[in-house]
């Protein structure tokens, strides 16, 4: 059988953590290129969506080769929709699957997807099947057309594929490594109930966020709940473990993962305007600002229907602490283009 990301993992993992309207496929293909992370996560998507055509969803499943390994995260409460969803991002060609258990967004989470699932683990193992089927279905020869789909849609997908470099010769039909990322517990840690659930879920990985989802993402990450659900896992499974939560730097993550005994860590935030910290190199100024033209120009490239103002967060990052930042951030606020984002910036490396 062909091997998996997995087989090839180098440990320490320090990997890219999915984020909501952040880890787009810009984002993911600059700090892939600068940072080399040791996997990466799209940002959630809704499987209901994707079982009912929505082809504007698709941009959040396009990447770029240099991204690999990269996991398409999925998130719904839908059985038959995660199934559908599953085989269409196994056509894609990605290299793993994962569900989002652990977003705390009230649209989400009110709903009982994400952190929601939590609370209901009938429909949490029956949606881990549902995508296992999946990705048999897609191990097995299902096709594009064999799924309940429109033709739009189908059209758009053959497309993607093509963009992401997928052909009918490099595609590998194969069991794709099935994962969950989620939290500590719902309103409180329920470490022990939850983490020994998903340890009889035959998992490839498990990530935890050290947070509830009532903390949202307020006070301190639990790390010590975290250490705890790992030798839950452990006990019971040979599931990989990653922890997530208040590391800003290679540095931290080292000292987590030992202190731990986690697999490896997934850095979110401190990822943002820095892709060096993957390597644990300081950028200088120049470097930051450079970087910061470089995305905006890859943004406008791959994503030139998305409202520029989405990209502001990321200028607010790339310039964070440095001199002057609070006159050159509110300049950087009102850009609308990457040609008037270089412009700002200049005065910074002259």
């Amino acid at each position: 059988m062909p091997s998996t990301y997995l087989d090839n993992l180098k440990k320490p993992i320090i990997g890219l953590a999915p984020m909501d309207g952040v880890t787009d496929a810009p984002f993911r293909q600059i700090t892939a290129r600068v940072g080399n992370p040791s996997l990466i996560f799209t940002e959630f998507v809704s499987v209901e969506g994707l079982a009912r055509n929505a082809v504007a969803l698709l941009s959040h499943l396009r990447y770029d080769p240099v991204e690999r390994p990269v996991i398409a995260q999925l998130y719904g409460i839908e059985p038959e929709s995660f199934r559908t969803a599953t085989v269409m991002a196994c056509l894609l060609g990605f290299d793993g699957i994962d569900i989002n258990m652990g977003c705390p967004a009230k649209k989400v989470s009110k709903r009982g997807a994400g952190a929601g699932l939590i609370t209901n683990p009938k429909l949490a193992e029956q949606i881990i099947k549902a995508c296992k089927e999946g990705i048999k279905d897609f191990a097995t020869g299902r096709q594009l057309d064999d799924l309940p789909l429109k033709a739009k849609m189908k059209q758009a997908l053959r497309k993607l594929a093509k963009e992401n470099g997928v052909t009918a010769k490099n595609l590998v039909r194969q069991e794709l490594p099935l994962s969950v990322k989620t939290r500590i517990g719902f309103d409180r840690p329920m470490v022990l109930e939850w983490f020994s659930f998903l340890a009889e879920q035959d998992l490839a990985m498990i990530s935890i966020h050290g947070r509830t989802l009532k903390q949202m993402y307020t006070g301190q990450a639990d790390w010590e709940a975290i250490g705890q659900a790992r030798a839950i896992i452990k006990k019971k499974s040979h599931t990989l473990v990653l922890g997530n939560g208040d590391i800003n730097t290679r540095g931290e993550a080292l000292q987590y993962i030992q202190k731990y005994g986690v697999d490896g860590v997934l850095l979110g935030r401190a990822a943002l305007g820095n892709p060096w910290v993957f390597l644990g190199h300081q950028p200088t100024i120049e470097e930051r600002t450079v970087m910061a033209i470089e995305h905006a120009q890859l943004y406008e490239k791959l994503l030139p229907v998305t409202a520029f103002v989405a990209f502001r967060r990321h200028l607010a990052a790339y310039i964070k602490d440095i001199e002057g930042a609070a006159k050159l951030r509110a300049k950087l606020m009102q850009t609308t283009s990457a040609e008037q984002v270089a412009y700002n910036l200049s005065s910074l490396n002259k």
